[in-house]
């Protein structure tokens, strides 16, 4: 009897805790990108423990992490490694500012980033989020032009892709192509120039892939073209536009995209925030095509999933530029308070230690197979458009027509639909309008991969065809 009633008051004791952090969250949070109206309306998700590939939430229950919370979990919950190296650093020193002084982790990152980047990326400059890296990026290329030895004062703007998305700051908005998140924000924005993006299932030339030849690569260098002596870089998310709907380039897009910017003395700005760190199966999305931008900005998986960090990587030409009397200002007057903050980059140290002992980006090949092989029946979906896929990125578009590819009314609300039905049977995912985004920990086990890929298809087929 003791231990009913024991089990009875532990019980209840959770439903009121989690009633009341309920009613806390609703109260104070805001959550990002997030309709609040909808919100208060529902149950909410509440996370407080990690394992592997899996979530646990307050009630006891595992969700398989389909989106590698948010893009950024590679070796797994709760990894040994990661978390020893964070709490060595803890006991030594936890944060001291780099505006000046430096310290231990963030020399030896640094070093590390150079030596796993494409040939020529030889300085490394730290920040804490992917668009903290991206404006510096942006602060970097402008200024360069204006005082390198030959000036070129004109060149401010900078050339970006429809659908493209690089962060939700000012500057990072103004080199974004997405109406939904950026439209509202217009006037506050820098003017830069706008060119296709190889969106091949949607594109805007009604050109086939067979008879593709890139058109929408050749409209841009015509702007180009035009314009050149205006424009201080063109930026680009490698491979894979992410929060645009997981839309993969056709192959030599991204080395043909160089050329145009070594021709026409553009600076090239390679985003792999959302593609680096083993998501497209090779350490970095540009080495797919043997690119080495001129800028390069890294962030997301970086330390693995557990802290933020970003980094800014360029070559020394640009570098250099920079270089002058003190009276000169010159500097680059750009930093943040935790700009290379020891734990963290104890934390990706370690995390680029376990891609090398476990051999991570090998071990990817079979199962980036495999998750191939397990996503083709999805085809067969009734309300399925197009499936994309790259690496460990996976965007699965769905439509109400798949003959005209007419897309679903937001007001359905059907990809919020699909991710519920697959919550209740287990898996966390989040889509990006009606694309189902699956993207999870690079450590994933073949049998959690083929449960993630089970329960994304019956959750797609009982919401879209009943």
């Amino acid at each position: 009897m003791k231990e009913k009633s024991f089990y009875k008051h532990s019980v209840n004791f959770l439903k009121d805790y989690y009633q009341q952090l309920t009613n806390m969250d609703k109260k104070f949070l805001w959550h990002p990108f997030t309709q609040m109206q909808d919100y208060l309306k529902e149950d909410p998700l509440i996370i407080v423990d990690g394992q592997g590939s899996y979530l646990i939430d307050i009630k006891g229950n595992k969700y398989l992490d389909g989106v590698s919370s948010l893009w950024v979990n590679v070796h797994g919950h709760k990894h040994p490694k990661i978390n020893q190296a964070i709490i060595s650093q803890v006991e030594k020193i936890s944060h001291s500012t780099l505006l000046g002084p430096s310290n231990v982790p963030a020399i030896e990152l640094a070093q590390r980033l150079v030596e796993i980047s494409p040939p020529g990326l030889n300085k490394v400059f730290y920040s804490e989020c992917g668009a903290a890296a991206v404006e510096i990026g942006l602060k970097i290329a402008f200024q360069y032009w204006q005082q390198r030895p030959d000036p070129r004062p004109k060149k401010t703007k900078f050339v970006y892709l429809q659908n493209a998305y690089h962060g939700d700051t000012l500057g990072a908005v103004s080199v974004g192509g997405i109406d939904l998140f950026h439209k509202i924000y217009q006037p506050l924005l820098k003017e830069n120039i706008c060119v296709p993006s190889p969106y091949c299932y949607r594109c805007l030339f009604s050109n086939t892939p067979i008879d593709c030849q890139m058109a929408c690569l050749e409209e841009a260098e015509r702007i180009i073209k035009n314009c050149h002596d205006e424009i201080a870089a063109f930026i680009i998310e490698p491979l894979v536009q992410g929060a645009g709907g997981m839309i993969v380039a056709p192959s030599g897009y991204l080395k043909r995209v160089r050329e145009i910017c070594n021709q026409y003395e553009l600076l090239l700005i390679a985003d792999e925030v959302a593609v680096g760190f083993g998501r497209t199966g090779r350490m970095f999305a540009c080495e797919h095509e043997d690119v080495s931008p001129d800028i390069m900005v890294v962030g997301k998986g970086i330390t693995g999933g557990y802290l933020p960090l970003a980094a800014t990587l360029t070559t020394d030409e640009i570098y250099e530029a920079f270089l002058g009397e003190y009276w000169e200002f010159k500097t680059f007057f750009h930093g943040h308070t935790y700009t290379g903050n020891p734990v963290a980059c104890a934390a990706a140290l370690a995390n680029l230690e376990t891609f090398e002992e476990e051999q991570t980006l090998a071990k990817l090949k079979d199962k980036i197979f495999q998750l191939r092989e397990w996503l083709k029946k999805f085809e067969d979906l009734k309300h399925v458009g197009e499936i994309r896929q790259k690496g460990f990125m996976v965007g699965i578009e769905l439509v109400r027509d798949k003959k005209t590819k007419e897309p679903y009314p937001f007001e359905e609300k059907i990809e919020i639909k699909v991710i519920q039905e697959a919550r209740n049977n287990g898996l966390v995912i989040r889509p990006l309008g009606n694309v189902i985004v699956l993207m999870p920990p690079l450590s994933i086990a073949q049998e959690e991969l083929h449960q993630m890929a089970e329960i994304t298809f019956r959750a797609i087929k009982k919401v879209t065809e009943g």
